[in-house]
């Protein structure tokens, strides 16, 4: 079966369950959002991208999300719809780039590694494409202890604000602006509450491999967590096997003086070494001439990362570790040493103002991120940010040596703007 007729299908069957399970009203809920966006980038004389796009590049996407969420007794239902349009200039280039460098620019929704194909490329032409899918597909039970979810759902676990090593299931790139809805998975989620209060999850992830098309073990995620108190502070603890990789984690946090301090050690055992990842990070939260603001600062050490800080595609692909996990998503830093950090100002109660710099210090070279939030109604935000790429030719963020004698995968400043209404 096609993935369209099995999407057409899953939709049918799906609000034909959601109209018989949603007879009473009073337990079901609608909502949802539509949302345009446009990202703007320009791209300086000796990049790569230039000689492809131009000096610069235009994306304009379009997102209708509707969701469905039933509840009758201790059992759940929850939907999402969605229906996307995106026009992006740089749609299609891969070919015109060295073999890894398409990894930079995000890519369309894709089920090809989950266990359903729940995404439908409606049409697709040129700089073009219309498509929809299910980003929620989940039945729950929940009892005063026990919660079981089963679909397509998120899942974020770990002590990291821009970096996350411990969320082992579709962690948000740093650099992204809207984080409002992390992309679903297919799982069994289990988590089971103690008397204590402290509390055991346990998730497993099925996914297809990429080469046969079959579900395979060697692709799945099984992981269970456990978090408790220790007096004032909090801790975690994690096992798991994911893509075959055996995974353990510790991470902790606790109030000091009015701030709040989280760390995460996380250590993947591979089929050549051991790599540890280690996030720490502080935020705190103080008013300064009648604004309220909150600031973080976070560490990340990537030992997966580049040791010679060399990250052409040539020297990337030597590092399969580290070439496996930015294909599927799960690291978005090339080097091995990162500090980020950021402060929310509140400039009146409806707008607020974020300050953000990723920066690789063993370049050096940064990424600069202005974004404000502000509140046009009850029902309807504007989003927009000011990204501005620092540090010379040859850094992650200045531009990468992509191979060829002085063209560098490279970006200049960006504009990213969108307006979302909510129903």
């Amino acid at each position: 079966m096609t993935s369209s007729k099995m999407l057409h299908r899953a939709v049918i069957a799906l609000l034909l369950l959601s109209a018989s399970v949603c007879a009473d009203d009073r337990n079901t809920e609608y909502g949802g959002h539509g949302k345009l966006q446009s990202t703007a980038r320009s791209y300086p004389d000796q990049s790569l991208f230039r000689d492809v796009l131009g000096s610069n590049s235009l994306d304009v996407a379009g997102d209708l999300r509707l969701n469905v969420n039933h509840s009758t007794g201790a059992w759940s239902f929850d939907l999402a719809y969605q229906l996307q349009a995106l026009h992006a200039d740089n749609l299609g280039i891969a070919g015109d780039l060295p073999a890894g460098a398409d990894l930079l620019f995000a890519g369309l929704a894709d089920d090809s590694r989950r266990l359903f194909d729940l995404t439908d490329v409606i049409d697709r032409g040129g700089q073009n494409v219309l498509l929809h899918r299910l980003d929620r597909l989940t039945v729950g039970y929940a009892s005063e202890k026990a919660v079981v979810r089963f679909g397509r759902q998120a899942l974020s676990w770990g002590n990291g604000l821009f970096y996350a090593p411990m969320d082992l299931v579709n962690p948000f790139d740093p650099a992204t602006v809207d984080t409002e809805y992390k992309a679903g998975d297919d799982m069994l989620y289990l988590q089971y509450l103690r008397d204590n209060g402290d509390d055991v999850q346990a998730s497993y992830v099925a996914r297809r491999s990429l080469l046969s098309g079959d579900v395979e073990s060697n692709q799945a995620t099984v992981a269970i967590k456990y978090h408790g108190f220790a007096g004032e502070a909090e801790y975690d603890l994690l096992l798991a096997d994911s893509y075959g990789d055996t995974v353990v984690g510790l991470g902790g946090s606790r109030s000091i003086g009015g701030a709040i301090w989280r760390a995460d050690v996380v250590a993947a055992r591979t089929d050549s070494d051991t790599r540890v990842q280690f996030v720490t990070n502080i935020t705190y939260s103080w008013n300064w001439f009648d604004r309220n603001m909150s600031g973080a600062l976070e560490y990340y050490f990537n030992g997966f990362g580049q040791q010679d800080g060399r990250y052409d595609p040539g020297n990337v692909t030597g590092n399969p570790e580290l070439l496996a996990r930015l294909v599927r998503g799960e690291l978005f830093a090339l080097g091995r040493h990162y500090v980020a950090g950021s402060v929310l100002i509140e400039i009146t109660p409806l707008w607020g103002l974020t300050p953000t710099v990723l920066a690789n210090v063993s370049d050096p070279s940064a990424l600069f991120q202005l974004v404000s939030n502000y509140s046009l109604s009850d029902d309807m935000t504007f989003l927009a940010s000011v990204n501005l790429p620092l540090g010379p030719n040859g850094t992650e963020f200045g531009g990468i040596d992509s191979g060829l004698a002085g063209r560098y995968l490279s970006g200049g400043p960006g504009l990213f703007a969108q307006i979302a209404w909510y129903f």
